[in-house]
């Protein structure tokens, strides 16, 4: 999986999807079976088949409130990893969808505006200020992200950061498996 940087101003390329998307859509359920480069070869092909295909690492969603709805499955998330997405930028998102999302390194912003930015657009990704800034100066605010999440997707998920603790000394192993 890639780790994103923490903030960037290159812009990135929009893609537009509607409300409700669920997870069956993100990672379909008929290729469950399979490991995540084949799940995400399938992400979203019922209601964008381009998008697998055409999507480019920085790219960012851009979706409507209930994002993420349906299953727990992880994969949903992961297959946008895979993909290179930068982050979905949504007026809502699924509780678990979210916890995912971040587990996996997936930055999710969740912005009421997010839909008035449209198919092609070209945004930055503020992460420390909590906001997207459009190609034309305007500026998205975002409910903040807190800390913790903001490491876990500087990390590339919570497996990456959890190893990177322990390395570095600043997490100590459980008292009982020590």
């Amino acid at each position: 999986m890639t780790t994103q940087p923490q903030d960037t101003n290159a812009p990135h390329r929009v893609w537009r999807l509607g409300a409700d998307v669920d997870t069956d859509q993100l990672a379909p359920g008929a290729y469950m079976k399979f490991g995540i480069d084949e799940i995400a070869r399938h992400c979203l092909e019922r209601v964008r088949p381009d998008f697998a295909g055409g999507v480019r690492p920085g790219d960012v969603i851009v979706a409507g409130p209930n994002f993420g709805i349906g299953s727990s499955r992880e994969q949903a998330a992961a297959a946008l990893v895979t993909l290179g997405v930068r982050a979905v930028i949504a007026p809502s998102f699924s509780g678990l969808y979210f916890r995912n999302a971040f587990n996996v390194g997936l930055l999710l912003l969740t912005c009421p505006d997010a839909e008035v930015l449209g198919e092609g657009d070209h945004v930055a990704v503020d992460l420390p200020g909590s906001r997207v800034v459009r190609d034309d100066g305007r500026i998205l605010p975002c409910a903040p992200i807190p800390d913790f999440l903001r490491d876990m997707v500087n990390a590339g998920g919570l497996l990456n950061l959890l190893k990177r603790r322990l390395a570095d000394g600043t997490l100590k192993p459980h008292p009982m498996r020590a």
